[in-house]
Formats: structure tokens, sequence, C-alpha cells
């Protein structure tokens, strides 16, 4: 029996050491967080200050709801000497938690119960030190929240820590932010220091301390201010103009789509297609029916409708073309007039069976928010997507233009119709493909617009003058044409509307085209053949 203990208990010694200094452990982290609560049970505010600061510097998880609940009034100490937090002060008897395990400690009555008291000095300190509680966080993104917070609501007692943590921290993110919180506080009192540190800064709270350390008493703090006031709003005007040209190329990209597909239709069979837009529209709806098929997954919903809009609108245009426009060839004005009958129809046959009402299409999460390039500038990712969506389906139709059999007819036939047919190549066949390749392309730029405004029976009406003006500007028939005239106008339309409204805006653009017609009746990139010609 001997000899079995002297086997045994070294490695039952082995198994219970580990457990007994945890143990250990979790009693010396309570007893430093006794500490740390007891300090705050004092009649001395200034005490109380510095024990917060303690509990801020404690690096305890549970640090910032204490501070939550000291602001809040909920951290109290009950008859027995424990330390707990009110989860509900309605009623009489009051639910509360044991605020170093967390633990229910069923209901207390208010007399139980001391309150430890704050002023508003002491307040304002916890609102600081419970941002500041997050920068000892091992979690980034909590940090990062927090220096964020920070801006502007730096007093005298976080200088010295937030010294102390921007030498410790190793995120540049978190590290910029936390140097420019110190140094607008140190502006705002007026420091060289901090103003040097300002010059440049784009966000908007340097720009209030540094016009506070502009109105100072001290000159020289006050000429540096202002210095730097003005190389901040030289700044300011490059990044409105960056902004003001991402948001007119971004729209220009949704003309490049709406006009796209009418330039191909246009500039081949000459037909003035006014149901262009109600195209547009179905593409749209098709959007928003594939995510009422997919519900919660709108990102799926939103891929699948680009080649279900584009084959929805496809078949319109071809029955379009079979049950209209091929019995009105050559008559333009009879075609402009169907066509506008036929953007009535389709439009009451929306509002008569899905709703007259307005539709909200999903954005998925990839395309929610904006890229962040400084705190300035922003860059919508929705917007984003749409301009690239549309280079990429630019490069999809100057392929097909020029690397298949299609393209190389349909070029034959833009040119010139009469020798095309002597050639063999059914002109028919290739007016039906390209409506088809037209209206689907319409299709497309549907899908688009759904993730940048609502979807309803008029969303087309808004594009078709607009399409039309793209397509006569570049050239009739020219994609090079319509990429170039649709990103110009979009520029000119974001660079105009600020000073001259949105309606006066459309005007000017409309009378710059009539006179660039004028020298130009062709448009940007005129159309080449003998048809071109005539």
């Amino acid at each position: 029996m001997r000899r079995f203990l002297y086997l045994w208990l070294p490695l039952v010694l082995a198994l219970l050491l580990p457990l007994t200094a945890q143990a250990q452990g979790d009693t010396r982290d309570d007893d430093a967080a006794m500490q740390l609560l007891e300090a705050l049970d004092t009649d001395s505010y200034a005490d109380k200050g510095e024990a917060i600061t303690a509990i801020v510097q404690s690096d305890d998880e549970r640090a910032r709801g204490w501070l939550e609940a000291l602001l809040e009034g909920r951290l109290q100490r009950s008859d027995d000497g424990r330390f707990v937090i009110v989860l509900e002060n309605r009623g009489r008897d009051w639910p509360v938690a044991d605020a170093l395990t967390g633990d229910d400690l069923g209901e207390m009555s208010r007399r139980e119960l001391d309150r430890i008291g704050i002023n508003n000095a002491l307040r304002n300190q916890l609102r600081s030190a419970i941002a500041v509680a997050d920068l000892y966080s091992p979690d980034l993104e909590k940090r990062r929240a927090s220096a964020e917070r920070l801006l502007g609501d730096v007093n005298g007692d976080l200088v010295q820590p937030l010294g102390e943590l921007i030498e410790q921290e190793e995120d540049a993110q978190v590290k910029r932010r936390l140097s420019q919180a110190l140094a607008i506080y140190q502006a705002e009192q007026g420091e060289m220091a901090g103003v040097e540190a300002l010059h440049g800064s784009l966000h908007p709270r340097a720009r209030v301390a540094l016009s506070r350390a502009a109105q100072g008493d001290d000159p020289v703090v006050a000429d540096a201010a202002q210095a730097a006031l003005a190389s901040i709003e030289q700044n300011l005007k490059i990044n409105r103009g960056l902004e003001t040209l991402y948001f007119g190329l971004s729209l220009g990209s949704v003309l490049v789509l709406a006009a796209i597909g009418l330039a191909i239709t246009f500039g081949v069979m000459g037909v003035i297609n006014m149901a262009h837009g109600e195209l547009i529209m179905l593409g749209a709806y098709t959007t928003w029916g594939m995510q009422q098929l997919l519900p919660g997954q709108p990102g799926l919903a939103l891929i699948l409708s680009i080649p279900a809009g584009f084959l929805v609108a496809a078949l319109a245009g071809v029955a379009i073309e079979r049950g209209v426009i091929q019995f009105l060839k050559g008559r333009p004005l009879e075609t402009l007039l169907a066509t506008f009958g036929i953007s009535l129809i389709l439009q009451q046959l929306v509002r008569t069976v899905i709703s007259p009402l307005n539709r909200t299409v999903i954005t998925p999460e990839w395309m929610s928010g904006s890229l962040v390039v400084n705190d300035a500038l922003s860059l919508t990712l929705n917007r984003m997507f749409v301009l690239g969506f549309a280079l990429v389906v630019f490069a999809g139709l100057m392929l097909i233009m020029r690397r298949t059999r299609l393209g190389l007819e349909v070029r034959a036939v833009t040119q010139n119709r009469a020798m095309a047919r002597s050639m063999g190549i059914r002109a028919t066949r290739v007016d039906i493909m390209t409506f088809a390749l037209g209206s689907g392309v319409a299709g497309l730029a549907g899908v688009a617009l759904s993730q940048l405004t609502n979807v309803g029976p008029n969303l087309g009406q808004n594009y078709i003058i607009d399409s039309f003006m793209v397509v006569v500007f570049g050239g009739v028939g020219n994609l090079w044409g319509t990429l170039v005239a649709g990103l110009s106008l979009g520029v000119m339309n974001q660079l105009i509307e600020p000073w001259a409204g949105a309606v006066l805006a459309k005007i000017i653009v409309l009378v710059f085209i009539i006179l660039f017609i004028q020298k130009r009746p062709r448009g940007l990139f005129p159309q080449k053949g003998r048809a071109a010609e005539g």
C-alpha cells in the first residue's frame, strides 16, 4: 500500500497543482478588482477620480462595465460589503448582479444598497474613460472605434495615458487617431505642438480646434493656426473636386449603360425606340423579382439578375421588333409614335400586375458602405461597382463587335445595308439579333440602376432623353463615342448642378449639345461608310 502511494502521489500532485495555481490566480484577480472598486467608495471626489484612472489602466475586461454602471448610477454597495450592479431600478426591490463575478443575486431592497455618488467633473471623466477603456482591448476593431470617439473629447486627465498608449500601440490607424485626438486637445489649449500636428488634417474636429487656436491670445500660435486652416481649405477643395468627379463618372456610367444598347439599335436599324427606357425598367424589376424568389440572399439574387435581366429585356426587345418595328421600317416618325405607345403600355402593365408604388431592392453587404480615402473623401461602393460594371459591359460589347461573326455583320449592315445584303448577309436576322442585344444591355442597365435608386414604373423615363443625347453627342452607332459622351455628360452635370440646380443644369447641357451638333452633325466619333455619308 505504501509503495502504491509513493507511485501515485507525484502524479496526483502534478494534476492538482495547476488547478490550485489557477484558483489562487483567480483569487488574486478578484482581490485586485475588489481593491479597485473599494477605492471608489470614498467621500473624496478627487480620490474617486484617481480610482477611475486606476480602473482604466487595470486592463481588467470588466472595467468598461464598472465604469458604465458608475456613470449611470447602477454601481452600488450592499450592506454586506459586496459591490453590485443594479440591472433594473424600478419598484421597491431591484434585481442585482455581483460586480466581480456577474452572478445573479436576485432582488435587493433599495434600503440595502448604497449608491456611489459622482459629480459633473467625474461624469465627464467617466465618459472619456469609457472610451479609453476599449483602447486596452485586444480586439482591434474596439480599439479603432474607441480612438475615433476620442477625437475632440480628450481632457487633461487623459493626456498622460494617451501618450503612453500612442507609444505602445502597434496598429497604425489607432496610433494616428490617438495622435490626432491628443493634438486637437493641445491646439484647443493654444499649444503650438498641437497646431503643428494638425497641419494638413482634414477631420472636422481638427478644423474646429484650429479655428479656436486662431482666435487665441498668442499671435504666433494664431498665425500658425490660420496658415494650417488655409492649407486644409485648399486640400478640401481638391477633395471636393475629386468627389464631384467620382459622382460625375458614376452618373456617366449609368448613362453609358442606358445609352449603349440604344446606340447599337439606332446605329444599325435607324430606329428611334422610345420604349428603350421601359426595357431598362424591366431589367430593374427582374432584379427585384429575383430577390423575392431568393429572400435573405441579396448577393446571390443580384448575381443571378445579371443574366436574367439581360434575357427578359432581350426577349421583350425581340417581341417589339417582330411585333411592331419590322412593319415600320423606313418610317421613323411612325416608329417613334409606335414605340412611345409601347412604352405607355409597358408602364401600365407593370402598374397593374405588380404595383404603381416604388419597390426597394436590397443592396448586398459587399456593395454597402464606402471606401474611405481620407477624412474628407469617401467613395460609395455601390457606385463604384456600377462604374466597374459599365466598363465590363462596354468591354464585352466591344469584343462582340470586333471578334464575332455577329459583330462583323452588324458593322457591315451599319455601314451599308444594301451592300451587306448583296454579300449574302441576312439583314433581317441581323436586325433581330441587334435589337435583342441592345435591349438586353438596357436590361443590364436596369439591374445596375436598381442598386442606386428605387424601382418603379417610371424608372426608364428618367433616362430615355439623356440616352438619346449621349448617342447623338457621341456619334450614332459608335460605342467609343457612347462611352466618352456618357462619362463627359455625367461629369458636366455634376459640375454644373451645385450652382445652377438640377433642372437648369440639364438645360445647359442640352443647349451645349445643340450648339455642338451644329458644328459636328455626326457627333464626336462620326460613323464611317456610305450610309453615313448619305
